[in-house]
């Protein structure tokens, strides 16, 4: 079984939550601190694309097996954007804020605000095994900003009639997210494969 894996992210952000979820439903492993890798360009048309490009450049740049996620947001109205686009929908630098005022301008007047979170997580070891599982969290986007927790946008991504994900406490948040479950789902695969799979 795969003991100690490197997290393939420099977003603080996105540390907290996966260090928090993996400890949950992957307790048997290690994450490893203090290693250092090359920015990873994320040049993937999907999710899963740059999730394992991710996780596969951490792997090659450490030698330990790596977990990379990406995430994006999918705005029916907008036809499924932003996408693999969702840090960048505002501009390549955009920041959080920016995203958010970028993606309520494009809501404006518009009725249906149904959209989702999806995760894709992609696990890559040095001995060759990879594999890449989901998450989804349906929701739709509020009117306006409102909840003081969380980042990206969580504060625009309402979950039932009251409550935005920066409404809610990290973690309850953890508890349900699309990451928590793409990493419900990889560690369920993990599970599922006989240990002569697993490097």
């Amino acid at each position: 079984m795969i003991a100690d894996v490197v997290i393939a992210t420099k977003n603080p952000d996105k540390v907290v939550e996966m260090e928090a979820v993996l400890g949950e439903v992957l307790p048997g492993i290690t994450i490893v601190k203090g290693v250092v890798w090359p920015d990873v360009e994320e040049t993937g048309a999907t999710l899963e694309e740059n999730a394992l490009l991710k996780a596969r450049a951490v792997m090659e740049a450490t030698g330990y097996p790596a977990i990379a996620d990406d995430t994006g947001l999918e705005v029916d109205a907008l036809e499924g954007a932003p996408g693999v686009h969702t840090a960048r929908f505002a501009g390549p630098d955009a920041t959080y804020a920016e995203n958010r005022s970028a993606l309520l301008r494009a809501l404006d007047e518009v009725d249906d605000r149904s959209a989702r979170f999806r995760t894709a997580v992609a696990i890559v070891t040095p001995a060759g095994f990879s594999l890449v599982v989901q998450g989804v969290l349906e929701g739709r986007i509020a009117l306006a900003e409102h909840g003081e927790r969380g980042f990206g946008y969580d504060s625009v991504f309402e979950v039932d009639d009251e409550h935005t994900l920066a409404d809610i406490s990290g973690t309850g948040k953890n508890q349900m997210s699309h990451r928590r479950r793409a990493f419900e789902a990889l560690a369920a695969a993990l599970t599922a494969l006989s240990e002569d799979h697993l490097p």
